[in-house]
């Protein structure tokens, strides 16, 4: 797919943003944005009260502590295009779950060190990446289950992203009972493995939504194994206690963001193990001409079906349960980590809420946070669960800026 100006023009209005952000940070002047924590966040880090002040995000809002854990993954049926002869492609995957208590386990960064401090060069700062979000998650905590084993969600990211982008939604459906397994599409993403190498999004190798594709369906694999009880990591590195054999690789949907929300399209039209799938204002381009007969959600924005043909397209082949909201002012980085952290950056640098505007669309970005969290999560219980939403079914009064597209 050939990215549009609109989709490359905010991921890198972003990358500075925020880079200039954290180097105001580092400055001693602060504006995060508080929101409130459960009980069980509270020992979260905090920055000291003399010292810079990190960006924040809010807490997932479900019962469930989360729990995190990096994988290091590699799929020997794909030659790796650049690495040379006998070399197979490499991915960095994290998984978010449940947990059943978060204790001393730390916190996970937004982003691993030397991919922010790439982000940061990339952004012209040379900054602490210490003033970076925390997320939620804690590294190595062991799993929460109750009974059954636990449905499933992977997430694919947009073009020239990183898998912790759309971080809000991850630990959300993470903190309701989800597994949730996210994969930085090496070459078009700002990724750092184990032993130290980062690599960053490369526009000499093409990576359209099929390649995307590709990945998950490696991915699918490797929720198999956890499945099964065996260890994916290329590295046998230890999981969270509890992790093997917890996943149900019968309750398995996906949502991507931009082209990973195309991708989310053609890995349902791959394979079946997908039962439900979620596009945040995914473009799809290529241009999809085959039926999917399994439920499809839309949350647009920017790639609506009025004003994108393509998406109207696929629209028509969608054969199943389905349904198109859109919420008001929302644009296309709109339903991401973005909308919480650019107004915080923008505070920062005293930008005025005119620029922000321009960024960010005229969605309230604590709106924005409610729209994102419920949503997903409503969809799918649904479709995953079992769990019928009214929240799926029409307007609803809590959210009066999401328009239901017919």
């Amino acid at each position: 797919m050939t990215t549009t100006p609109f989709t490359s023009r905010h991921a890198l209005t972003r990358r500075r943003l925020l880079g200039a952000a954290l180097a105001a940070g580092a400055a001693g002047a602060a504006a995060p944005l508080g929101l409130a924590r459960p009980a069980w966040a509270a020992g979260a880090a905090t920055p000291a009260a003399d010292g810079p002040a990190r960006l924040t995000l809010p807490e997932p809002t479900g019962p469930h502590p989360v729990g995190t854990v990096p994988l290091h993954l590699l799929d020997a049926s794909r030659p790796d295009p650049v690495a040379g002869p006998g070399r197979f492609r490499e991915l960095m995957a994290s998984v978010w779950y449940p947990a059943r208590e978060a204790g001393d386990f730390p916190l996970a960064p937004w982003m691993a060190e030397g991919a922010l401090r790439a982000f940061l060069a990339d952004t012209g700062f040379a900054i602490d990446p210490a003033l970076a979000p925390l997320t939620s998650g804690h590294v190595g905590a062991p799993v929460h289950r109750a009974g059954r084993r636990l449905p499933v969600v992977v997430y694919s990211h947009g073009a020239h992203s990183q898998r912790a982008d759309h971080t809000v939604m991850v630990q959300e459906l993470a903190s309701h009972g989800y597994v949730v397994v996210t994969v930085d599409h090496t070459y078009d993403a700002i990724t750092e493995f184990p032993d130290g190498r980062v690599l960053t999004p490369d526009r000499s190798i093409p990576m359209g939504p099929k390649d995307f594709a590709a990945d998950i369906r490696f991915l699918l694999d490797c929720v198999d194994d956890l499945a099964a009880g065996r260890n994916p990591d290329t590295d046998r590195k230890p999981l969270p206690a509890g992790l093997l054999h917890a996943l149900d690789p019968d309750r398995v949907g996906m949502f991507g963001w931009s082209k990973g929300g195309t991708a989310t399209a053609y890995t349902m039209l791959t394979d079946q193990r997908v039962r439900a799938g979620l596009s945040l204002d995914g473009p799809m381009q290529p241009t999809i001409t085959t039926d999917l007969d399994r439920p499809f959600m839309m949350m647009t924005a920017a790639f609506t079906r009025a004003e994108q043909p393509d998406v109207a397209g696929f629209w028509q082949h969608l054969r199943g349960w389905r349904l198109d909201v859109q919420a008001q002012g929302a644009v296309h980085v709109s339903y991401g980590d973005n909308q919480v952290l650019i107004p915080q950056a923008a505070k920062l640098l005293g930008l005025t809420d005119e620029q922000v505007r321009g960024m960010i669309g005229t969605l309230d970005p604590a709106r924005a946070v409610r729209i994102q969290q419920a949503y997903p999560v409503a969809f799918f219980d649904q479709h995953l669960r079992h769990r019928p939403s009214r929240l799926l079914d029409g307007p609803s009064a809590a959210f009066p800026e999401v328009t239901y597209l017919p």
